[in-house]
């Protein structure tokens, strides 16, 4: 996959070990260092290919993230002014400006709104390898680390800003996706949905974060490693492809990261719902369903199409390499059967 880049393992490790000592770290100098590492080692892979639409999208990229890193910075030094601390722990709501802005940098670090309009054009300029990582593994510690904040930040003020914010995040995720053809592009909005109930779920525990993050990551990698194989770049690819099992393998598994029951995708979603119903943030949570629908909206819509589009053709199944099916069935099986064993070992655990 990154194999025609020179060093690319170097430099995945390079990433990797960034993240995970942003994760590690008890001070906020170390969390800028981390994050700062992280950013050098996926740079180099933004632009492998060198193309054009590459390059600007890696250049996109390091502006916005250089930015983030910035109000990360300028936060933590205007609490450390009045704390004389770097200490994650001593951080408290009676420093409100310093961490809100530290709130901000992570958000702009992630897409969340009001800093979400870089993802979708950084997204649909960089091959299916480097979409993945930045869909995944490039917002788990700014995540874990406003979590973090959260947990020692309970105030009335801040969960509410929160809550506005997660869920204008699900409502452009769905809105944004309507018009779209290209299909980075789409995923890039299906990710800043998904990252508006990722930051309402960092309301509630860290453990609701976590288990949200793994079960997206795992649906991510299904679709991006299918559609790597298909080559598919725009809808139009989807709705010519001979291969019906193509189709309904990629559209089957858009339906479950958009959240359709009982597909994987929805457990999660119903976790964050179970866990929010005995709060009075019900305008919150509507907003934030109200995105999932328009999501499903258009997933639906295309497999509609799709239908009626494979209804006057005849499907030739003989050029469906084994390499590609059995990836193909794998992520069906994931998402098909992953969401009921989830569903019922839940059940039984909630009744010990």
């Amino acid at each position: 996959m990154f194999s025609r880049l020179p060093f690319s393992f170097l430099f995945l490790f390079v990433m990797v070990t960034g993240t995970l000592f942003s994760l590690s770290s008890s001070h906020w100098l170390g969390v800028w260092a981390g994050l700062e590492i992280n950013l050098i080692g996926f740079l180099p892979l933004l632009v492998y290919q060198k193309s054009m639409m590459e390059s600007e999208s890696g250049v996109k990229y390091f502006i916005v993230q250089a930015l983030g890193s910035s109000m990360l910075m300028f936060g933590s030094l205007l609490v450390y002014n009045l704390m004389f601390t770097w200490e994650m722990t001593e951080f408290s709501i009676k420093y409100l400006m310093g961490t809100m802005i530290i709130i901000f940098g992570l958000f702009m670090k992630m897409g969340v709104f009001p800093f979400h309009f870089w993802l979708p054009g950084v997204m649909a300029g960089l091959p299916w390898m480097s979409c993945l990582l930045l869909a995944t593994w490039q917002k788990l510690a700014p995540l874990l680390l406003v979590s973090s904040l959260m947990k020692e930040n309970s105030g009335y003020s801040i969960f509410f800003f929160f809550c506005i914010l997660a869920s204008v995040s699900s409502l452009i995720g769905g809105i944004g996706g309507m018009n779209q053809t290209q299909v980075r592009a789409l995923l890039a909005y299906s990710s800043i949905g998904h990252l508006g109930w990722l930051v309402f779920a960092s309301l509630y525990g860290d453990w609701l974060v976590k288990m949200y993050l793994s079960i997206y990551i795992l649906i991510s990698v299904c679709i991006f490693l299918s559609l790597y194989y298909s080559n598919m770049i725009s809808m139009m690819n989807l709705k010519n492809l001979d291969m019906s099992y193509y189709n309904y393998a990629i559209m089957l598994m858009l339906l479950s990261l958009g959240g359709l029951p009982p597909l994987l995708g929805f457990i999660p979603k119903w976790m964050v719902i179970l866990n929010s119903v005995s709060n009075t943030y019900w305008s919150a949570l509507f907003l934030l369903i109200l995105g999932s629908l328009m999501s499903l909206f258009y997933y639906l819509s295309l497999f509609f199409t799709l239908n009626l589009n494979n209804m006057k053709k005849v499907v030739e199944m003989s050029d469906l390499s084994f390499k590609n099916s059995s990836i193909l069935s794998i992520s069906i099986i994931i998402n098909l059967v992953g969401g009921g064993l989830l569903f019922i070992t839940m059940e039984i655990l909630k009744s010990f």
